[in-house]
């Protein structure tokens, strides 16, 4: 007999293995935000390597400013405060976007 999700709802939770506490949080600037502390950051020429141990994902950050904001935002209550602080007015919108982008990843995690 062939028992699909519908008709044995037993079964319906067994893909998903995350819990609700490993869920990334939903990125906002008005958020506390840091280097997750399992990501280490390599200097290079072009910005930075960034490395999550627990993922084993590899993120080009290619913007020297970018990696000093990586580095300097846990220094900060806020995302905003840090880009108003580290960023020039005109490119703070780009700076967020990336920002979002590397929480997404798991580079950064929210408190």
């Amino acid at each position: 007999m062939t028992c699909s999700s519908k008709r044995c709802p037993s079964t319906v939770s067994a893909a998903s293995t995350k819990s609700v506490a490993d869920v990334p949080r939903p990125f906002a600037r008005s958020g506390h935000w840091s280097l997750s502390d399992a990501v280490s950051l390599r200097e290079e020429s072009f910005g930075a390597l960034a490395y999550h141990h627990g993922t084993r994902r590899l993120v080009f950050v290619k913007s020297p400013v970018l990696v000093d904001v990586l580095r300097r935002l846990d220094d900060y209550d806020t995302v905003d405060d840090a880009l108003g602080a580290l960023v020039e007015p005109g490119e703070r919108d780009r700076f967020a976007n990336a920002l979002a982008s590397l929480a997404r990843s798991e580079i950064l995690s929210g408190r």
